[in-house]
């Protein structure tokens, strides 16, 4: 299948360069993807479209103020780190600007003096590795120092409210390098309407990294691979989602919280990566070994790294609904909507969305998949 199969033309004024105010205003197009109907509500109508048997699953990672600036000390030239995930106390795994001038051994001093780091390896994939000098508390000096790393695709410099405003209200557990989109639109007052109503809300755990947004350089879907991702959820976590299923909905809250649950349909666990057998049309690559289908799921606890790759065609075992914002052409999170809606649908929606002036990407509107 070829990845020009999924590209839609949009104009840049769609694109959102700030959230909507207050968050639950933004616009919310449902798409009914058996009947193929769409409305045009606002976020805050969600609640007519839950249950009380329904379970709403969210992602509770929080976003690192990862994107630091700095200089090499020996030439003066500018660097820019984004730290991407933390291997031991000193070394991290990050994305360097200008990778290809930043060869092993390179020092670099970041935001004024407040860190130091050394490259460990040489120019070639786009994850490379730093090592910082002292006893420094990296974790700490990056909250106090570092920028939100916005999308590129926000043509301006983060402000103040960024460090808030790209932060859901449940953001719990560091370790993101990128918001789970969808759940901006959440407010605390509107999540207590929902829990009112009688719907669930459960939150689980995975870590963005910088590969759920990586375009796919490869012209064939399937022979592009995902980065590795952290994910953990705990057995009440489980239990929460397995136990609604019998009678509702599991109503997954972005991208992320699909490649999640559908991970741990597939036997979740380990540390491992997908093989390429793994990434065949209609499979998921995961981390781990085995599988077992939704219903021979037990309520334990999941954790480990995932591949998760979804593409048409595909079955879903553990999503009945998503919540998912507008995405780049050509990117795995399209094709994940596609393969739970159908490509002709979800194309033939993006295009009545750029009619209808949507918002699109990080800060943009939202659309409910049911």
């Amino acid at each position: 299948m070829n990845i020009a199969e999924f590209d839609y033309t949009l104009p840049e004024d769609l694109i959102a360069q700030y959230p909507a105010e207050p968050r639950d205003a933004s616009r919310l197009m449902v798409v009914h993807r058996h009947a193929g109907v769409i409305e045009h509500r606002t976020f805050r109508d969600i609640v007519d479209y839950l249950a009380p048997a329904d379970v709403l699953v969210l992602n509770r990672t929080r976003v690192m103020s990862a994107r630091l600036r700095g200089v090499r000390p020996e030439t003066g030239g500018r660097v820019e780190v984004v730290l991407v995930r933390e291997m031991a106390s000193d070394r991290w795994e990050a994305l360097l600007k200008p990778g290809a001038r930043l060869a092993k051994g390179t020092r670099l001093e970041l935001e004024g003096g407040a860190l130091a780091a050394t490259v460990e390896d040489d120019p070639g994939p786009d994850i490379r590795h730093v090592r910082f000098a002292g006893n420094a508390d990296v974790v700490r000096a990056v909250e106090q120092v570092g920028r939100t790393p916005l999308p590129p695709y926000i043509c301006r410099a983060p402000g103040t409210s960024d460090r808030d405003r790209y932060q859901t209200v449940y953001a719990e557990e560091y370790g993101a390098v990128a918001a789970p989109t969808a759940g901006l639109h959440f407010t605390a007052p509107l999540l207590d309407r929902i829990r009112a109503r009688g719907t669930a809300v459960v939150p689980v755990l995975l870590h963005v990294g910088p590969g759920t947004f990586q375009p796919i350089r490869a012209g064939a879907v399937e022979d592009h691979e995902m980065d590795a991702e952290y994910y953990r959820v705990d057995a009440h976590q489980a239990e929460a989602i397995l136990g609604r299923r019998s009678e509702g909905r599991v109503v997954a809250v972005g991208t992320t919280v699909v490649r999640i649950l559908e991970t741990i349909a597939a036997g979740g666990g380990g540390n491992g990566g997908g093989s390429a057998a793994d990434r065949t049309s209609g499979t998921v690559g995961v981390s781990g070994e085995g599988g077992v289908s939704a219903t021979g799921l037990e309520p334990r606890r999941y954790e480990g790294r995932t591949r998760c790759y979804i593409y048409p065609p595909y079955e879903f075992k553990l999503v009945d609904a998503l919540l998912t914002n507008f995405h780049l052409p050509k990117s795995t999170l399209l094709l994940l909507v596609s393969a739970f809606a159908g490509r002709e649908l979800i194309l033939s929606a993006y295009e009545e969305a750029v009619r209808e002036k949507y918002r699109f990407y990080s800060y943009g509107d939202a659309m409910l998949i049911v």
